[in-house]
């Protein structure tokens, strides 16, 4: 799998998420990348040398949003392709952590933290 196969596995992914979940995913720009660069690990308070990420959310949490705000920016999703790549060269598990990936930045997109993340098994 390459690059441009994420990209599609992540759009065939929210295209078969349940219609209640896809149609409040409103002003979410889904963009895959091959590795987070170090600046942005930094700013994540992640340590460069030791620590992998498959995704990101950026953005304000629908929680935490209100109607007498301004119009936002969207809000980014990131998949970082190279890094999956290398970690799983299963064709099978590779699908899957991208699968797991794509849900986990999406329920940070719905207010959830790691903990109630985690509970799921995301």
């Amino acid at each position: 799998m390459n690059h441009q196969d994420i990209r599609k596995e992540v759009a065939r992914l929210i295209d078969r998420l349940p219609r209640q979940f896809r149609d409040q995913l409103r002003n979410v720009e889904f963009v895959v990348e091959d590795w987070p660069s170090r600046e942005l690990l930094l700013e994540e308070d992640l340590d460069p040398e030791e620590d992998i990420i498959y995704g990101l959310y950026q953005g304000v949490p629908l929680p935490e949003r209100s109607s007498l705000d301004p119009p936002l920016l969207p809000d980014k999703i990131t998949i970082f392709a190279a890094a999956l790549i290398e970690d799983f060269p299963d064709p099978e598990e590779l699908r899957e952590e991208i699968r797991l990936t794509v849900l986990h930045e999406i329920a940070h997109y719905f207010g959830m933290d790691e903990d109630e993340i985690e509970e799921l098994g995301y």
